[in-house]
């Protein structure tokens, strides 16, 4: 991928981070995630980052985690109880996107879940993310899949 077009990602990419760190304090906390959003926004750096990427997808994944949860769940190979809370929200995020913005290609969102699971994740996180979002893409993404593999992946 050329420097250009890596970097007309990256601000969406910095919004995805943004995304992981209050769904990880929305987790964590009783507090509404609009509240988490405000304090984001004023104490965070938000240079760079698509603001409005960053509060679609947070108020998208906090509105019904449920939903998301529910369609995630068929996808894991291992007790729901022993997901951590970083793999929770990647999962989440990642499951958000695959679902909801098809406008964001399904290796793109994967690439960027794994990405996440690399920086924030637990040491091999990062391969159980991208079997679960994978198999998920596989479901909902079925036509997008079909036309990728026949362009022969590229």
């Amino acid at each position: 991928m050329g420097r250009k077009r890596e970097q007309a990602f990256e601000p969406r990419r910095r919004a995805r981070r943004r995304v992981l760190q209050a769904l990880y304090q929305w987790q964590a906390n009783a507090q509404p995630a609009s509240e988490i959003s405000r304090q984001f926004q004023e104490v965070q750096d938000f240079n760079g980052v698509d603001t409005a990427y960053f509060e679609n997808l947070l108020g998208e994944i906090t509105r019904d985690p449920q939903a998301l949860d529910d369609r995630i769940r068929p996808h894991i190979d291992r007790q729901e109880t022993n997901l951590d809370a970083m793999e929770r929200a990647i999962l989440r995020i990642g499951a958000c996107e695959l679902l909801n913005h098809i406008e964001v290609p399904y290796r793109v969102v994967i690439d960027e879940a794994v990405d996440l699971a690399h920086r924030f994740g637990a040491e091999q996180g990062h391969g159980f993310i991208n079997a679960v979002l994978d198999r998920l893409s596989a479901e909902c993404r079925q036509v997008e899949r079909r036309e990728h593999s026949k362009d022969g992946g590229v």
